[in-house]
């Protein structure tokens, strides 16, 4: 019997739980070691190339173009289809390996060229007690010899991504759900390794250069542990077959539109990311001007943004990912379709809204309780907070993106997704330019690829509706209507909570405040939603 995506949704969401510990556990190390300042902000700024391409080329555009190509495939002739499986894999690893030598090129002449900001890091303390001494760092540079030693990692993990699909489509998702845990458990092991180290005079620096040396070895192992499972279900790595041949053209010519399509935040990320990055890499004016945001702008945002992916990758991505295979394999028959993506809609915003304004209510504590210690202070915390409280408006809504947009690619739709996104790009890169010239500074980039987010789904969900008419019923509406009141009921309790709760300022403190608020706004929710006979607390 074929289980439900919602068992498969289960599998990947336990062990993306799992690889989201593993990667609080690094996070928690990082920050600790380097605090937020210019070695943060040049790693942040290195991983984000490589880890954008794995979204956009292996998570995002080749998965989500391939997958609905590979399943009806499959259906209809699965030796053809095992071959076309192994003829990508081989074309990505190829164009991604082009593309990688041109992007180490231009990385090593922005090396070659970086400016000279010179910074001076001052005797944070050690992990171990002892007085670092100061020492001088060139981020620019060191961003960039980051990012030269990290972009191998590129194409390792978007061959891992595409071969993931293959696995998702013939009902294996522990191994696609399991491999990130791999880079976590990498970079932990390394970074622990290290720490007797750092007492010398360019410790912290040959420490950040170790743990990307980590991320290759992540990447070779994932590659490993996916291509072994792949074999295991049948790919054949022969490539005469015509058929296959037809469909990887046609695939690749299918992923650019899906690149634009499904990278609208990721690219929204980035372009923020770029532009919390400009203290560090370039300089504390931009056009004769005074920049808005300081040094550790980028780190502070890389680390908001890895909390407030807790929830969505734990439940909305999972959703999303076992969904799409089913919606595949429905598109022919809308009405079975359209109940599918109701209940993937459903399940998605019953999590995520809740998810949302839990995670406002104790952004402080929980990044307290995530980052701070050594070189991460109270005032950092603060900082990192500030920017999460800006992500979390719309955790639902990134969510329920994610389970819209590969609804699209299932119709074999990719125009509709491609202008909304290119919308968004544009409206977001306006509001980042603008917000951060506002009080809100640095927390301006949050708060822009949300709103954003909310506008991209409230306009996709429109546009499902034209294609797939009944998708947003009154039945959905009702729904929906459920878990805004038990959320509302949620809000209300953790409001008049943290007026009777002391200050925090201590990570003990803060972790006792998190474990009096998450069990109390979980609890009313559940209730509340108990009350209402929301659908979402049974089967089916």
């Amino acid at each position: 019997m074929t289980k439900s995506f919602e068992h498969h949704a289960r599998t990947v969401s336990v062990l993306t739980f799992v690889s989201r510990v593993t990667g609080f556990a690094r996070e928690s190390i990082f920050s600790r070691v380097f605090g937020l300042g210019p070695i943060m902000d040049a790693f942040s700024f290195a991983f984000m190339l490589p880890n954008l391409s794995r979204r956009l080329f292996g998570e995002g555009a080749l998965s989500s173009a391939f997958l609905p190509r590979f399943t009806k495939l499959d259906q209809d002739d699965p030796a053809s289809a095992q071959r076309f499986g192994a003829m990508m894999l081989a074309a990505t690893g190829a164009i991604l390996f082009g593309l990688l030598l041109v992007v180490e090129c231009v990385l090593f002449v922005l090396w070659w060229n970086a400016p000279s900001v010179v910074v001076e890091l001052h005797a944070p303390l050690h992990m171990s007690g002892v007085l670092m001494p100061t020492i001088a760092v060139q981020p620019a540079a060191l961003g960039y010899e980051l990012a030269m030693l990290m972009m191998p990692y590129m194409p390792l993990v978007c061959v891992v991504a595409l071969g993931s699909a293959v696995l998702q489509s013939k009902g294996r998702f522990f191994v696609a759900a399991a491999v990130p845990i791999l880079l976590n458990l990498s970079f932990i092991v390394v970074s622990l390794a290290a720490i007797p180290f750092l007492g010398e005079e360019s410790g912290r620096r040959t420490h950040i250069i170790l743990v990307g040396c980590s991320v290759l070895l992540a990447g070779v192992l994932q590659a490993a542990w996916t291509l072994s499972e792949l074999r295991k279900v049948g790919l054949v790595f022969e490539f005469r077959d015509a058929i296959a041949r037809l469909h990887v053209k046609q695939t690749m010519l299918q992923s650019f539109p899906v690149i634009l399509g499904m990278g609208a935040l990721q690219i929204n990320t980035f372009l923020g990311g770029l532009i919390a990055s400009w203290p560090s890499f370039i300089g504390p004016t931009v056009f004769g001007i005074e920049y808005p945001l300081q040094q550790g702008a980028m780190g502070a945002l890389s680390s908001a943004q890895r909390l407030s992916e807790f929830p969505l990758a734990i439940f909305g991505l999972s959703i999303a990912t076992a969904i799409f295979p089913k919606l595949a394999r429905e598109s022919s028959d809308l009405k079975m379709f359209a109940a599918t993506l109701q209940l993937g809609m459903r399940r998605a915003f019953f999590v995520g809204l809740p998810a949302s304004v839990g995670l406002y209510f104790v952004a402080e504590p929980a990044c307290g309780v995530a980052f701070q210690g050594n070189a991460f202070t109270h005032e950092d915390t603060l900082r990192v907070a500030a920017i999460l409280r800006g992500f979390t408006f719309a955790i639902w809504s990134y969510s329920m993106v994610h389970i819209l947009l590969r609804a699209f690619y299932a119709l074999d739709d990719r125009r509709t997704p491609l202008r909304v996104s290119l919308c968004m790009v544009g409206l977001n890169l306006l509001l980042n330019v603008t917000l951060i010239f506002t009080p809100l500074r640095e927390a301006g980039l949050a708060y822009s690829t949300a709103f954003c987010s909310i506008v991209q789904c409230v306009w996709l969900l429109w546009l499902i509706e034209r294609r797939v008419p009944g998708v947003v019923d009154a039945a959905l509406r009702k729904a929906f209507l459920k878990p805004m009141i038990a959320t509302a009921v949620m809000a209300v309790v953790l409001a008049a909570l943290i007026t009777v709760l002391p200050a925090a300022t201590t990570w003990s403190a803060q972790g006792m405040q998190l474990l009096v608020m998450i069990p109390v706004g979980a609890g009313v929710f559940f209730v509340a939603a108990k009350l209402l006979r929301t659908p979402e607390l049974t089967r089916g």
